[in-house]
């Protein structure tokens, strides 16, 4: 025997044996490299098996290290890159995003200690096979853990997006449109973890979350919605039965304003864009006689809306096509075109929009939607209606498409959504307050506006054209 397998004697361990590293933090740290190596979007990869895997601790702390860090990128960045040795030098992605989390861990999470953000974050870029640039990472994070925190100016649109880690380009847009004060709120909501809204109808499922100790707060603009205070809704049955759906309550409004805005009855309805398909269930359980078409051009995301489609029976039809290309004339009473956009509106749920947008991917946008607008006006019949929205606050995207389509379509006209926002207050769909709040946010041509917090959604475009003939 040798003296370290003696009885009674101390076993060493391997010297080569890696230290530890969370899985918390191991999950985190691949869904950003695939993030960052642009593989997947971080809340396809946030839902994957490994992260269903880990405990509710550990996957909210998962959760919170990919939003954070993506959220914060262009601020981590500006405050890492000078402490390099070479801060021009192009760093391998895994040793990027090993900087990445301990830094976000160390100026945005107080409840982490120093070493533990910055040993692990060590031991990541090890185990991605950089050793060598280990010692760099170990360097740089305690550099920047001893270095004097102080709060960044917000006076300008560019101190502001540094501030705010958004684009300057984008910040520089929002202040022309809405002012340095919007654009500043705006920031500030794109950096915070959204409110989880739930859709439910039954007062009885309400009793039932409250029993398993799941809290909730009325919503601010739906009878429907509720704010989940604490409690872990994706475990719970009712969310796995479907009586209660997770959905912001600015996506509930633009199906409640779709069925509200019709002024006739409505046999037929056309959903241009429907995945995953919360706005369709919204359309079917509002209009319960009516034929549906449901349409969606992304294979991967058309299957898991057709099946969960399927209880409502023949009375849907799934059809996977591009809504541009759709050809039927007259066939329908009411369309929802919630079209493909940029995103800017959901920068809080979706925050790598931010680093993958360019302003030129504008004019592609909107010309795409145009032609989804355009078919949806040809579907419905003269007389019937379409809405159209997006989660995007471009102008290129809103109101620049519905005016290029209304100069370019003849017998069609925009309807302002005050009297729809008031058939929705007539029937308690709103809460009582909700309806004046709503109708303040119309544009001077009668389209909705939600900015992004300003009802504690995401922000939205909505508008209602009618097909006159």
């Amino acid at each position: 025997m040798t003296a370290a397998t003696q009885p009674g004697t101390k076993k060493t361990a391997p010297k080569n044996r890696p230290a530890a590293i969370s899985l918390a933090r191991k999950a985190a740290f691949n869904i950003l490299l695939g993030v960052e190596r642009g593989q997947s979007h971080s809340d396809d990869l946030l839902r994957g098996k490994t992260v269903n895997a880990l405990s509710a601790p550990d996957r909210n702390l998962a959760t919170a290290l990919v939003l954070g860090v993506l959220r914060w990128q262009i601020q981590l960045d500006h405050l890492l890159l000078p402490l390099l040795k070479h801060p021009n030098a192009r760093l391998d992605p895994e040793v990027l995003i090993a900087l990445r989390l301990g830094a976000f861990q160390l100026l945005h999470l107080n409840r982490i200690p120093a070493r533990a953000a910055i040993d692990e974050s060590v031991e990541l870029a090890k185990q991605a096979g950089h050793r060598f640039a280990s010692g760099m990472v170990n360097a740089v994070l305690r550099k920047l853990a001893s270095a004097p925190r102080s709060d960044l100016p917000e006076l300008s649109a560019a101190q502001i997006a540094l501030a705010q880690a958004h684009p300057t380009w984008m910040v520089e847009r929002w202040a022309g449109f809405y002012g340095i004060d919007a654009a500043r709120e705006l920031c500030h909501h794109g950096q915070l973890q959204p409110i989880l809204i739930v859709r439910i109808h039954d007062p009885a499922v309400v009793q039932e979350l409250t029993a398993v100790s799941i809290q909730l707060q009325p919503g601010n603009l739906l009878a429907s919605a509720f704010n989940v205070g604490s409690g872990e809704v994706s475990e719970s049955a009712a969310l796995n039965e479907g009586r209660l759906r997770i959905q912001d309550e600015g996506s509930q409004l633009i199906a409640e304003l779709a069925s509200a805005s019709s002024n006739r009855p409505v046999k037929s309805i056309l959903d241009s864009c429907a995945a995953p398909g919360n706005k369709t269930l919204i359309l079917a359980q509002r209009n319960p006689k009516a034929r549906i078409l449901v349409c969606e051009s992304s294979a991967q995301r058309f299957e898991p809306l057709r099946q969960r489609l399927a209880p409502l029976g023949e009375r849907i039809e799934c059809r996977l096509t591009d809504a541009g290309t759709i050809r039927e004339d007259s066939a329908f009473d009411l369309a929802l075109a919630d079209v493909p956009c940029s995103g800017t509106g959901t920068l809080g749920r979706n925050p790598e929009i931010r680093h993958r947008l360019h302003l030129q991917d504008l004019a592609r946008q909107a010309e795409r939607q145009r032609s989804i607008l355009e078919a949806a006006l040809r579907a419905v019949r003269p007389g019937g209606r379409v809405v159209y929205s997006t989660c995007a606050m471009e102008p290129e995207e809103n109101e620049q498409v519905v005016s290029a389509v209304l100069a370019d379509t003849s017998n069609v006209r925009q309807i302002s959504l005050e009297s729809s926002i008031d058939s929705l207050a007539a029937e308690n769909i709103l809460i009582p307050s909700a309806a004046d709040r709503l109708k303040a946010s119309l544009t001077p041509e009668g389209a909705l506006r939600l900015l992004p917090g300003a009802f504690h959604t995401d922000g939205f475009f909505i508008a209602l054209i009618e097909r006159t003939a």
